[in-house]
């Protein structure tokens, strides 16, 4: 059980604090409720264009690294469809700077037309070297667009596209920051050797005084429809193997059927006792590699499967293997013995969450926009009430043929490419 307490200040910011004895070092986390999902189609990639944003020079502090570091913190942050988050760690005697810091980019970041550039051509550098460049890098921008037709989720967190970023403007960015980067749009979590009361001191002292900028009380997304046919998409690129990509529509993150199809990836794919891995690689070797996960976001997500085809086999073989696993687990109940594995190797993870500081500021803050920090505390319990049955019900539910998405991502071959093109 890990204790804490919550404020909220005036002007709406979020606030939780745990204390944690046994460690010299704080660590501070603050979530800004912005992710790919809040832009507007045609200016993607703002969210994690801020991501490196935020260290460039705020209204009194011209680098945000230099005086962490002076004061033996580390830093880092990172951006996803539904939020973007920051966190750091601090020695107990230097948390002041943590506050200074971020209560500065908070309040006014320091924008000029070099640093826009600047870290304009770093995410367009990043785009490039991750995503077309790299074997297999353009997947997601293929396969979200393949699964969503209406809801945000259609384009990665990079953008859709490299021209969004290219021509972003000072105004456009500006409008961004002043409409998400605020108080009452951010959660901070403290963990360490603290008190509440010195906390809210200091988050009274350096947050209290920032307005609230944005309206974002009225925020709604598209709803995605309900699929009716299967989709498919057959691409070729210069990669050294075949590789197969699936998705299906899967649960919003609150539905208590999330837990449901997170294990269910995991009795599919996690590690070498798992189903996908000793069939389809070890007793069948279609496969170099085999992996099925759930993206877990806000709204509903996808649950995917991918997979690198061996030399030598072909599409429409590794496919039907993977098809008829998943057949398997709408078909029949698992072993007890296999349920509990994989039970108690997400308990195992769930207590090596709660171990380190950062962890645990990290955690209480994401079930804190989730609707309550103490989620935290529930989750093993929610991981309990999934039953055998309740697995076989959801695997029916998910893996619905016309609820199937696949990218198919042949390795470029001038005669196949005919034959395939031609058929």
């Amino acid at each position: 059980m890990i204790k804490f307490d919550r404020f909220v200040l005036d002007n709406g910011l979020t606030v939780i604090v745990h204390k944690d004895s046994t460690t010299p070092i704080v660590a501070m986390n603050i979530i800004y409720k912005v992710g790919s999902r809040d832009e507007h189609p045609d200016k993607t990639g703002f969210a994690h264009l801020f991501e490196h944003l935020m260290f460039g020079g705020s209204i009194h502090i011209p680098k945000y690294d230099e005086p962490l570091q002076l004061a033996g913190g580390e830093n880092n942050a990172f951006t996803n469809s539904d939020y973007t988050d920051y966190y750091l760690t601090i020695p107990k005697n230097n948390l002041e700077v943590a506050f200074w810091l971020e209560s500065d980019r908070m309040l006014d970041l320091a924008f000029t037309e070099k640093s826009l550039e600047v870290q304009r051509q770093v995410v367009v550098e990043e785009f490039k070297q991750n995503y077309l460049n790299q074997p297999y890098g353009d997947v997601y921008l293929l396969l979200d667009p393949l699964a969503y037709k209406v809801h945000p989720y259609q384009w990665p967190t990079i953008g859709k596209e490299i021209s969004h970023i290219e021509q972003a403007t000072m105004e456009d960015v500006k409008a961004f920051y002043k409409k998400f980067y605020n108080p009452d749009n951010a959660i901070l979590s403290v963990v360490g050797d603290v008190e509440t009361k010195e906390i809210k001191r200091l988050a009274e002292k350096w947050f209290g005084t920032i307005s609230k900028r944005g309206n974002l009380t009225d925020r709604h997304y598209p709803v995605e429809p309900e699929q009716k046919e299967p989709r498919s998409l057959k691409v070729f690129r210069k990669v050294p193997q075949d590789a197969i990509y699936m998705a299906w529509h899967a649960t919003e993150r609150l539905d208590p059927q999330y837990y449901d199809t997170d294990l269910l990836s995991d009795i599919l794919s996690n590690g070498e006792s798992s189903r996908m891995f000793q069939t389809l690689i070890k007793e069948k070797k279609l496969f170099s590699d085999v992996n099925a996960f759930i993206t877990g976001d806000l709204d509903k997500g996808l649950f995917i499967v991918t997979g690198k085809l061996m030399k030598g086999v072909k599409m429409e073989e590794a496919e039907q293997a993977i098809d008829i696993e998943l057949q398997k687990v709408k078909e029949n109940l698992v072993s007890k013995e296999e349920f509990e594995k994989v039970l108690n190797k997400i308990e195992a993870n769930l207590v090596y969450s709660r171990l380190s500081a950062l962890n645990k500021a990290m955690n209480l803050g994401y079930y804190e926009m989730l609707g309550d920090a103490d989620f935290f505390n529930k989750e093993q319990q929610k991981y309990r009430k999934v039953t055998r049955e309740s697995l076989k019900n959801t695997a029916e539910m998910i893996f619905a043929p016309y609820r199937k998405n696949t990218l198919y991502y042949f390795a470029e071959n001038d005669e196949r490419q005919v034959e395939e093109e031609g058929s």
